[in-house]
């Protein structure tokens, strides 16, 4: 029944007053009205008895006293008194004096040169009353955001790449500024940045119910009396307050980050890098923000070129559509591991993008089911003839008779539990022998190890992978007819050159192939 202003919970229920018998045995409160009245002495020991007295205290204001218990005497100390009041009132809006400070005059401009500046003892405000989320954006510039941000994180020495103010006071009340920091891959090491205050009182830094989950990655500062506090995430995620302060949220980011693209988009491109992690993981949770970040979100070339989605499509569809009618977009997620792939798929004249954020395998999924006659296929999940499926039919320079015996030496030699054996016709010049793993299993692999959307287990399972042999190699030609002995040494030592290029060659075996290499050359 108290107008909206005064609706806020902190202040209004006593419980940061009555935490205070948490580490005192005894309260004792002294304090004069500015009206003409006695001053009064309240004491109590933390029980429903208490005492009120008249006291002498003449100037107006408020003595809080506490008798401290013997187990929390760390609450006497002056450093840890310090501690705890930079952390909750570090942005209180009235000026928090903690004792004095020695500061030292400037000296006149006649001063002699052997002068000693004076100093003087001023009061120690501990505090920024007046902090810039606290302030409109017309009153700021660059500087100040940035200034701030170093106030917030003093031990962070890179500058963040850009800021999002908050500043709304209808339909719920919202202020506050985001900054985006350079991202890692590793999205969980950059969680409970953000800081929630009330009233300029410090509240948690774990957001988590309040913030949509992707942009949790973010540093910065949000203020609302309209968030309820002490409750259950899943009562957070079903108010409605909270659920538009999130909605607004996402869509000021997504706002921000159009607006950065179309103003600047070569600098948008240098930065992607940087925030592609966050962009990502909102276009796979959020499907407000997924439509807007399609205008936006970059999908790179190995050769540096950047597209849109629209635009990439555009680019690749007349060499890149199938026999079916599938536009086949070709990626890698390893430059250099993939590299021989990359080089064969481009060669063909195929764009690759790089992808290689920890949740893409995820975002793949959710591409295709969005968009129709779309796939994402990774350069090494098969040889680059099939990777875009034709009309076209490779002739083999072997017989099907000669193609059973071959894969029938192979598999003597290769083994069964990890490779699949696969013959394949393609140009004389590309490899003896490739190994792939196919899209599918290796993608839901990827899932369930990122954090489901697996599925059958996937994420446990063996590695398996398909071992495809070039039938129109001349060394599988000569494999086939070597006397048995040169021909099991032809295939385990072209096996693992094929391991080696693919980085599945470790440790013993390792050893052993560079042995055995040697040898062969002595």
């Amino acid at each position: 029944k108290d107008s909206a202003k005064d609706s806020g919970i902190i202040g209004h229920f006593g419980l940061g007053f009555y935490s205070a018998f948490m580490v005192a045995h005894k309260v004792e409160i002294i304090t004069k009205s500015y009206k003409d009245e006695p001053a009064a002495h309240w004491t109590c020991s933390g029980t429903t008895e208490f005492t009120l007295e008249d006291a002498d205290k003449q100037d107006r204001g408020t003595e809080i006293i506490l008798h401290i218990n013997e187990d929390d005497e760390e609450f006497l100390e002056e450093n840890r008194i310090e501690e705890l009041l930079v952390k909750y009132n570090k942005f209180m809006p009235i000026p928090i004096r903690f004792g004095t400070k020695e500061e030292t005059l400037p000296l006149p401009d006649d001063a002699p040169e052997d002068a000693k500046p004076e100093t003087k003892t001023v009061d120690n405000i501990i505090n920024n009353p007046d902090p810039a989320w606290t302030k409109q954006p017309t009153d700021l510039e660059d500087k100040d955001y940035k200034d701030f941000y170093r106030e917030l994180y003093p031990m962070q020495f890179e500058e963040p790449l850009f800021h999002i103010h908050l500043n709304v006071d209808y339909p719920f009340n919202l202020t506050g500024i985001l900054y985006f920091p350079k991202m890692s891959q590793d999205m969980n090491m950059q969680r409970d940045k953000i800081q929630l205050y009330q009233n300029q009182v410090f509240v948690t830094d774990n957001v988590e119910g309040i913030v949509p989950e992707f942009l949790t990655m973010l540093r910065g500062v949000i203020d609302s009396p309209d968030i309820p506090l002490n409750v259950s995430r899943s009562y957070l995620q079903a108010d409605g307050a909270v659920k538009k302060i999130s909605s607004y949220i996402t869509r000021k980011v997504a706002d921000k980050l159009k607006a950065l693209f179309n103003n600047n988009r070569e600098d948008f491109q240098e930065k992607w890098n940087d925030i592609k992690v966050v962009i990502e993981y909102g276009m796979l949770t959020e499907d407000k923000f997924y439509e807007k970040a399609q205008k936006f979100a970059l999908y790179p070339t190995i050769d540096n070129e950047y597209y849109t989605f629209e635009e990439l499509k555009e680019a690749i569809k007349d060499n890149q559509t199938d026999k079916d009618g599938n536009l086949v977009i070709l990626y890698a997620s390893n430059q250099n591991e993939q590299h021989s792939y990359i080089e064969a798929a481009k060669d063909k004249g195929y764009k690759v993008i790089l992808l290689d954020s920890p949740i893409i395998s995820h975002l793949l999924q959710k591409l295709e089911s969005s968009e129709d006659k779309i796939t994402f296929t990774r350069v090494d999940s098969d040889h680059v003839d099939n990777l875009i499926k034709t009309d076209e039919e490779k002739i083999s320079k072997l017989s099907d008779d000669e193609k059973e015996k071959l894969k029938g030496d192979f598999e003597k030699v290769v083994p069964k539990e990890k490779y699949t054996i696969q013959m394949e016709a393609m140009d004389s010049n590309a490899a003896p022998l490739m190994i792939t793993q196919p899209e599918f299993m290796r993608r839901m692999k990827e899932m369930q190890q990122t954090g489901g959307g697996g599925m059958f287990g996937m994420g446990n399972m063996p590695e398996m992978y398909n071992l495809v042999v070039n039938t129109n190699h001349p060394l599988t030609a000569e494999i086939l007819s070597a006397e048995e002995e040169t021909q099991q040494r032809l295939i385990k030592q072209s096996l693992d050159l094929a391991r080696l290029s693919q980085n599945l060659l470790k440790g013993e075996e390792l050893t052993a192939f560079i042995k055995r290499s040697f040898e062969m050359v002595k």
